[in-house]
């Protein structure tokens, strides 16, 4: 049997905890590519790893996962609008590419768009699942291909099921 701290230290996976720090080593599964399908469609809201997410497909394709709390004044982005290359936030009008880089601020006298970015992380899209890697930029392995990335989507197919558990 684990004592409460060794529990714990095992299961809490949240940033800065010794098993989050561990699993964001890794390509995780963050929602279906099914779930974003459609360019400047609603965008999707994504838990991983203790972190509130956000995960929208922009104008040209390209998936985003950035965090959900606009940091102007932490509205949820996942109301925003995705529009014209970018999620924008429905309260003050700032705007986040898919990098987490802010693009546009309607609201502001005297833009500064370019010193904000939130937090995004990389992803892949496989198989029909979005996959990102959530850990240092140094330590980031190659996406390894699980046989999905040649197959032709109609071949390739992916679901998803809700279990409420700790990772273990």
């Amino acid at each position: 049997m684990l004592s409460r701290e060794d529990n714990e230290i095992l299961t809490r996976v949240g940033p800065g905890t010794p098993m989050g720090d561990l699993l964001r080593r890794y390509w995780i599964p963050a929602c279906l590519s099914s779930e974003i399908l459609e360019p400047d469609g609603a965008p999707v809201r994504v838990r991983l790893l203790g972190e509130d997410l956000v995960a929208f497909r922009d104008t040209s394709g390209q998936v985003g996962l950035i965090e959900e709390q606009c940091p102007h004044r932490g509205a949820s982005l996942f109301y925003g609008r995705n529009e014209q290359c970018g999620l924008r936030c429905t309260y003050h009008g700032w705007k986040f590419d898919v990098t987490g880089q802010c693009v546009d601020q309607r609201s502001e006298l005297h833009p500064f768009a370019h010193r904000i970015k939130i937090t995004s992380y990389p992803i892949r899209e496989s198989g029909g699942i979005v996959w990102t890697y959530m850990g240092p930029v140094e330590s980031m392995t190659p996406f390894r291909d699980f046989g999905t990335d040649s197959l032709p989507a109609e071949l390739a197919g992916a679901n998803k099921e809700v279990i409420y558990c700790n990772w273990v």
